[in-house]
């Protein structure tokens, strides 16, 4: 018995060593790739030499002699920090990530290239200015120093996720700069997701007029009547079914609700406290672990910049110079119009056009996979642009037998230059020099403010396509592409994007709200995307004479939600302190406490309150009650609540509260029926996930923010260190914007917003201030991973200073760049 005591003992201790030195060579070889920011360095290229100073926040300050040893360290910088980033946002518009994900991901990369999206990058190198292309070469350079950095010192390749799927990385080249603007413009664009819903639901709603409930235009003149879809595409199935989507947290393809979003607005000298002028910049994107967003600040010859980057695009994209301030917000531009196209009977090589049957553009393309054999797609083009396929975006579902899809988008330019207008941009001076700067910009779609010391304006950039008047659909629904009226005729010139320059109240801003109403077809969009925070938004700035540099962060971090105290009268109008108490332990008492403390809720969606919890559980079970009947499968498709429909089924608008009733049953069911239905249905969820003490509900339980790991975030075990999860403010409508998942088991978890925010002050421009919602490290292992997380959850800022002392005074590190003798 003893010696088997003792074997077991040596086994066990035995088994203790072999863990604690698999984990140590495992920490070993991940933290050979923790950069060293305190080096010098002799490397080819350079004219001269070159600094980084990283402030206390990792932000690198870039100082060089020459714009291209700037542009080539910041290409060194990103590399350091978030290689891994880069090459996967490379990958990924390269159609490339199965090489690595395996049959995963095949899916994701079958699309890409069929949007040929790298190889439109490729063509666009030489459609840039020589200037932009001679600092392209410059960062790509400075992204290979820091690669052959890593393969010559063995520094763990230099991310710890090169150990874990063994990624080979080649060299930079300046067309993948121009690929990941693409790829961007993919994740900010959701018209062809607008177009094959509205086409869905044109077939599934039996009243045609109700469409315009579940699908509201936004506030503003009405549109003239629309055909149903069958009427403009003959032959296509009604109640066709749609499929489930595929939400691999790699993939760049993203549901409507998730199709970019952000904030902006600025104040003149008249309307500043301080006599200078102010902006308040926060995009929204889907949340990550690192964050997107890369803070920087660059020392060119015509001045400093500094503000948000993303990794692989040497451009600040939202920041400011001593002179101007920039920042963006997603414009809603209708840029993409799906066409249905005729298959020749005779010949499925070609398609139907306003001259006949043409051939097919073809070409065939090679997708290698790990662990499988290759396989070989055809990609096809028409003169509307690329074949995308039924199983893809749900077009199968509007698509009649004999004909395929195709898609017409802006993106899709081989000349796009995009990146030319955005290193313009960033020398511009003034206001206006600004707006001319950015002339050449094609996509994505933004709203561009602009402020300097003087003067405010708004300008919406990016190509809007020529669509003629007679247009069937006018680009809200998929047309047939062999009719001439339904194709674009190029693009409308630069001078007619909506514009507003100095206005006589003071104050601009974008929520992503409408902002124009012109007539079809010189109009912007007939779906944007906010008619709830714009509320709040001006409430806030009417609300004070002047502002502050503290009044737009005020605002930046407010979480009253305008659509929770709209709706809620609405809603609960009949059930608000009716009937009498109920015994404790029932259903109806657990409403009554319910409704008793939304009574009293200011609409603050905030962490620590449980009013928010249950507002959003009832609005949620709401709107399912309502469309489940109607709509079936498709009801799938709404995966977050339209206020304007509830608005409208509640306020009876045009008959809408028909969709209160339910078709299936003998009775005819009220709003009032199916709001008290849908609370305790809520209730019932509620005490499931969260339990039965209604006033113990804390929204930051179900609200967290989920910084995951895109490759690593669902790995037993590591995934507790590469995800960041935090209990956080706001929600889907409030302007500290949290937008829920919407599905699942956790519909409430809060996977998209403000991952940066910046406020610029011109009255005093040192005193600006930015934060991003991780750290500026991809690497797990360093305290910058994460370190600016809690911060942003606090709502708390890092200075924005060009101030050279101050970044070197607190320096985590200077590396000096040389020209290799």
């Amino acid at each position: 018995m003893n010696l088997i005591f003792r074997w077991l003992m040596r086994l066990s201790a035995t088994l203790v060593v072999v863990i604690v030195l698999g984990v140590a060579m495992v920490y070993y070889l991940a933290s050979r790739s923790l950069p060293e920011y305190d080096k010098v360095l002799d490397l080819p290229y350079l004219t001269a030499p070159v600094e980084i100073v990283r402030d206390n926040a990792n932000v690198p300050h870039i100082f060089g002699q020459a714009d291209t040893d700037v542009f080539y360290a910041l290409g060194y910088a990103h590399a350091q920090d978030r290689l891994w980033q880069m090459t996967m946002l490379r990958r990924t518009a390269q159609g490339r990530l199965s090489e690595i994900f395996g049959t995963a991901t095949v899916e994701i990369d079958k699309l890409i290239r069929r949007l040929d999206i790298y190889a439109l990058a490729g063509a666009s190198v030489e459609a840039q200015d020589a200037r932009t292309n001679l600092m392209l070469r410059a960062y790509a350079t400075g992204v290979n120093a820091r690669l052959d950095e890593i393969n010559t010192s063995a520094l763990g390749r230099g991310a710890p996720e090169m150990f874990i799927f063994n990624a080979p990385v080649s060299a930079w080249r300046p067309s993948d700069s121009l690929a990941i603007v693409k790829l961007m413009g993919l994740q900010l664009s959701g018209h062809l997701n607008h177009e094959v819903l509205r086409a869905q639901m044109s077939l599934a709603v039996p009243d045609p007029a109700r469409l315009a409930d579940i699908l509201p235009d936004n506030p503003g003149s009405g549109l003239t009547a629309l055909p149903e879809y069958s009427q403009i595409v003959p032959g296509v199935q009604r109640f066709a079914e749609t499929l489930p989507r595929d939400d691999h947290p790699l993939s760049p393809f993203k549901a409507r609700a998730f199709a970019g979003a952000s904030n902006v607005w600025a104040a003149a000298p008249s309307r500043s406290a301080s006599g200078g002028t102010l902006l308040a910049n926060d995009p929204h994107l889907g949340f990550t672990a690192p964050s997107i967003w890369y803070l920087a600040r660059l020392q060119l010859q015509s001045g400093s910049v500094i503000g948000a980057t993303i990794p692989g695009m040497p451009v600040v994209l939202s920041g400011r110079s001593e002179a101007l301030g920039w920042g963006l917000t997603s414009a809603g531009l209708d840029d993409q119009d799906v066409y249905i196209e005729q298959v020749n009977p005779e010949n499925p090589e070609e398609y139907r056009t306003p001259d006949g049957f043409k051939t097919f553009e073809k070409r065939g393309s090679i997708i290698n996979i790990k662990d499988q054999a290759p396989i070989t797609i055809t990609l096809r083009w028409t003169e509307n642009g690329p074949v995308l396929p039924g199983t893809q975006y749900n077009l199968a579902s509007i698509t009649p037998p004999g004909h395929v899809a195709a898609l017409a988008w802006t993106v899709l330019s081989p000349k796009d230059t995009t990146m030319s207008a955005a290193m313009r941009l960033m020398e511009a001076k003034s206001v206006h020099e600004g707006m001319t700067a950015i002339e050449g910009y094609i996509a994505p779609a933004q709203n561009l403010m602009l402020v300097d010391r003087k003067e405010i304006a708004m300008k919406m950039i990016g190509a809007m396509p020529r669509r003629d008047a007679r247009h069937q659909s006018q680009g809200r629904l998929p047309s047939p592409g062999w009719i001439e009226a339904n194709r674009w005729q190029g693009r409308l010139p630069y001078a007619s994007n909506p514009e507003f320059i100095a206005p006589n109240g003071g104050i601009l801003g974008n929520t992503n709200n409408k902002t124009v109403d012109r007539p079809f077809p010189n109009h912007v969009s007939f779906d944007w995307g906010d008619t709830q925070r714009v509320q709040r938004w001006q409430r806030l700035m009417q609300a004070r004479e002047v502002h502050t540099r503290d009044s737009f962060i005020e605002a930046q971090l407010d979480t009253v939600s305008f659509t929770a105290r709209s709706l809620l009268p609405l809603i609960g109008a009949e059930l608000w302190f009716t009937g009498e108490a109920a015994p404790e332990g029932t259903p109806l008492r657990q409403r009554q406490r319910a409704l008793t403390l939304l009574a009293e809720w200011s609409g603050e969606m905030n962490e620590h309150l449980p009013e928010p919890l249950i507002y959003a559980a009832w609005l949620r079970s709401l709107q399912d009650r309502m469309v489940r009947d109607e709509l079936g499968p498709l009801a799938r498709e709404l995966t977050h609540v339209e206020p304007l429909f509830i608005e409208r089924a509640f306020r009876d608008v045009d008959g809408a509260a028909v969709w209160c009733d339910v078709i299936q049953s003998a009775l005819v069911e009220s709003c009032a029926d199916m709001a008290r239905l849908a609370l305790d249905d809520a209730l019932i969820w509620i005490e499931e996930s969260w339990g039965s003490a209604l006033e113990s509900l804390r929204w930051g339980d179900a609200h967290q923010a989920t910084h995951d790991h895109p490759a690593l975030g669902d790995v037993p075990l590591l995934r507790y260190f590469v995800n960041i999860r935090q209990s956080t403010n706001g929600g889907d409508n409030t302007l500290q914007r949290g937008l829920t998942r919407g599905t699942g088991p956790a519909p409430f978890e809060n996977v998209h917003g403000a991952a940066y925010r910046g406020v610029y002050d011109f009255a005093d421009p040192d005193s600006s201030v930015f934060i991003t919602s991780t750290g500026q490290s991809g690497h797990f292992l360093s305290r910058h991973y994460d370190d600016m997380a809690q911060l942003w959850r606090r709502g708390e800022y890092i200075p924005m200073s060009l101030d050279e002392e101050l970044a070197r005074a607190a320096a985590v590190g200077v590396t000096v760049l040389r020209p290799l003798r």
